[in-house]
């Protein structure tokens, strides 16, 4: 084999070398940190390419071509956050548009469309993301886009992302798709249709509980113009040392999420034995598990019984969380919107860590058996 030949490397390979080879001058390995916000030009109609931060900067760039390396995208946009990636998408549509939307979703974009409807006019409706004939009725008024999460957050629905977006297209509707459980080590939704997927890299792309950040990856390069220029005016950019931090933490993120998933395996087989534990929802893949527990649990004692798991409001991360939607992540909802979407007190969502399994389910066990009122039982489920 040649040394000029090229092949198209596997993701394992492309996240492990994220900014190698990038620094020429001095060989680094890890990729340089460059937070001036400011370049220096030679001339008149002189630049290196580099004019102001807003626009383009040197980490930033390298982060944003793995990510899109990772989608299969033309362009990969990285933000302040993941509710920013959302509002940069939305930066497309106008007052009036109508937006089909699953009615499954994480809180914060509910909130979001909310805004969006109560201040912007823009139009929604929801979508049980399984009756396509509803679907073509929805997309018939007008439709500029479907936004869908699969799986959903919280109750883990998942939506069939080729069918949507055939449904999608024959409109000329856009599909978006949030892909922020899975992944693009699970699926890559712009492979299945879809025209532009959504992340927030808060949680399993950063993996550490320790930044902020959001990202955007179009499939087309017209979408990506439109989409980049209204990202240079609205200036929600991902800053220097956290794209140098998101690319760093890009590299394990194959080991963390194989740990992730065998470890929300092992809590779904254990789980789905207990008397305690209603019912278990998990799509099969990934490492996010979502819990319904008997009325025999009280819930925030199961809580504080917690010794390895914390409760707190995020996912993705090295450490296991549980979190409360009806009361955290989806407390905006209505009752009855909550109710309709089985969003009770009783559902627990568990985002797997990489701790050891054992402990893991030894701490489930414990805390469940402490918050119940069945004490005569055999929790273990023989």
């Amino acid at each position: 084999m040649s040394s000029d030949c090229k092949w198209q490397k596997k993701i394992d390979t492309i996240l492990a070398q994220a900014g190698n080879r990038v620094d020429n001058v001095t060989g680094a390995i890890s990729m340089p940190l460059y937070f001036s916000t400011a370049y220096r030009h030679e001339g008149l109609g002189k630049s290196t390419g580099y004019d102001y931060s807003r626009m383009t900067e040197p980490t930033r760039d390298v982060l944003e071509d793995v990510l899109a390396q990772l989608e299969n995208g033309c362009k990969a946009f990285a933000v302040s956050s993941g509710m920013a990636a959302i509002q940069l998408v939305f930066t497309q549509f106008n007052t009036n548009d109508h937006i089909v939307v699953s009615d499954d979703l994480y809180g914060g974009s509910f909130r979001f469309f909310d805004l969006l409807e109560q201040h912007y006019h823009l139009r929604f409706s929801k979508w049980d993301g399984k009756d396509y004939a509803e679907l073509d009725r929805l997309l018939a008024d007008d439709a500029k886009a479907v936004w869908i999460e699969t799986p959903s957050n919280p109750t883990m629905k998942v939506i069939d992302i080729d069918a949507t977006a055939k449904h999608a297209h024959q409109v000329d509707a856009q599909l978006i798709v949030d892909n922020t459980f899975f992944t693009p080590l699970i699926q890559q939704p712009l492979n299945h249709g879809a025209d532009i997927v959504v992340h927030s890299a808060t949680k399993y792309l950063s993996g550490h509980n320790d930044l902020l950040a959001g990202v955007v990856i179009c499939k087309d390069e017209a979408t990506a113009t439109e989409i980049g220029n209204n990202l240079i005016t609205i200036g929600s950019n991902l800053a220097p040392f956290d794209s140098w931090l998101l690319i760093r933490s890009l590299k394990t993120l194959p080991l963390r999420l194989r740990k992730q998933e065998a470890n929300a395996q092992a809590i779904v087989a254990a789980l789905q034995k207990s008397d305690l534990v209603d019912s278990v929802r998990y799509p099969g893949r990934g490492g996010m598990v979502s819990v319904y527990v008997k009325d025999a649990v009280n819930v925030d004692q199961f809580l504080q019984h917690l010794q390895v798991i914390s409760f707190a409001e995020s996912l993705g991360g090295t450490e296991s969380l549980v979190t409360v939607p009806a009361i955290q992540t989806h407390a905006n909802l209505s009752e009855a919107e909550r109710q309709r979407a089985g969003i009770t007190n009783n559902l627990l969502r568990i985002s797997c860590g990489i701790e050891d399994s054992d402990d893991l389910l030894r701490d489930l066990k414990q805390s469940l058996l402490a918050a119940s009122d069945k004490v005569g039982v055999d929790h273990d489920g023989k």
